[in-house]
């Protein structure tokens, strides 16, 4: 077997809701220093997936291994200790209003370790400046940008040092360049602290750029696998028609400036 270390594999995940299968057996594995992505049209259970994998959902049948230790059945010991490993970023980037940039970073620590004060400075310096927000700390989140906030999204979910990292739709809600620079970001800090990175996404761009593992799911079937390179040449039409849906603009967009 490979290196297991901070792996995540998933096996035959089923979930329905009210009789209505969502999750149709859906296994896969995402490797530590690769950011592994999640895609498929809106209602297709990627979410429902995400929240499997982070025990928020409880799925009927299947296993979630994080370096072979299934955390659907794991006591609330070890449940404790795995979530300790994990970062998330949710959709909306769901900071506290109330509370400055360095207070959101720091709420984790605060919440979660023994770290004394200076510890946790230290520590919110150092994320704040990583994802190049250093002069941003004492602000409030109403006072910032929505790529700003995404941004101490991050930092927040990587104060506690994950080996885990879980992304909602990182890119919703901003314009392509930002969008751009918050896939950079993403990938910058799976590669630099060896993080294993799921990111749930239908943003072809991401996909394209940053999708060093690529899942597809449609109607709750994983329908293919691959990667950023092997994505535009996969003979699945479901995922042709997303992939070509999402891209056509950008491909017309080219054509015609080759043309010139």
């Amino acid at each position: 077997m490979a290196d297991s270390h901070h792996m995540i594999e998933i096996k035959n995940i089923q979930k329905a809701f009210n009789g209505r299968e969502i999750l149709k057996g859906i296994s896969g594995t995402f490797e530590k220093g690769k950011t592994s992505l999640v895609i498929g049209s809106s209602g297709t259970g990627k979410s429902v997936l995400m929240k499997c994998m982070l025990d928020l959902i409880r799925p009927e049948t299947g296993e979630v291994l994080y370096d072979g230790r299934n955390f659907l059945t794991a006591d609330d010991e070890m449940k404790k200790e795995i979530r300790r490993e994990m970062g998330v970023l949710f959709q909306g980037g769901a900071l506290f209003d109330s509370k400055t940039v360095a207070e959101n970073v720091s709420f984790p620590l605060e919440m979660l370790t023994t770290m004394s004060r200076g510890e946790i400075k230290d520590r919110v310096v150092f994320c704040l400046e990583r994802v190049g927000l250093a002069d941003a700390a004492d602000r409030m989140p109403s006072e910032i940008s929505g790529g700003m906030k995404k941004r101490v999204g991050i930092a927040r979910a990587i104060v506690m040092r994950p080996k885990y990292l879980f992304c909602d739709e990182p890119n919703s809600g901003l314009d392509p360049l930002t969008a751009i620079t918050i896939d950079e970001l993403i990938k910058e800090i799976t590669d630099e602290f060896q993080i294993t990175t799921v990111v749930i996404t239908h943003d072809m761009n991401s996909v394209l750029t940053i999708g060093e593992y690529v899942m597809y799911l449609d109607k709750g079937n994983k329908l293919w696998e691959g990667n950023s390179q092997t994505v535009l040449q996969a003979s699945v039409p479901e995922l042709d028609e997303f992939v070509f849906s999402n891209y056509a603009l950008k491909t017309m967009r080219d054509d015609i400036r080759s043309r010139k």
